[in-house]
């Protein structure tokens, strides 16, 4: 014989999941990303993973020694991020390895992360 406590249990994880939509920023309203204040923040946390992990790349010492250029913070043209596409790409280099950031400030070849190309240039429309 079952015991009703455990039935219940069962109900209420199956019942408590989440549902479509509750998931991801489906219920965030779609913004356009601040320019400004996104490029600041990465600005801000390149240069603290450089510091964190001994990267001393000119990428690097532009991030921690140049001031903030309002001016260069722009998206390329036809390239309209959304706050959430900004949020994820924040986190993305918040989270990423010493041996991963270490690529994106590479002198010669630096790489930009999935979650950080908002436009890629092989994907944006072409003027006729």
């Amino acid at each position: 014989m079952k015991k009703p406590g455990i039935l219940a249990l069962l109900a209420l994880f199956v019942l408590a999941a989440p549902t479509a939509g509750d998931i991801g920023s489906c219920r965030q309203e779609a913004a356009e990303l601040d320019n400004i204040k996104f490029f600041a923040e990465k600005k801000s946390i390149d240069c603290g993973k450089c510091v964190e992990c001994g990267h001393a790349t000119t990428l690097c010492r532009q991030a921690c020694n140049d001031p903030f250029d309002p001016e260069t913070a722009v998206f390329p043209e036809d390239c309209v991020p959304l706050v959430h596409d900004g949020e994820v790409c924040l986190n993305a280099l918040r989270a990423a390895s010493c041996s991963e950031y270490a690529t994106y400030v590479d002198d010669a070849a630096p790489t930009v992360p999935t979650e950080c190309n908002f436009c890629p240039l092989d994907q944006r429309p072409v003027a006729p």
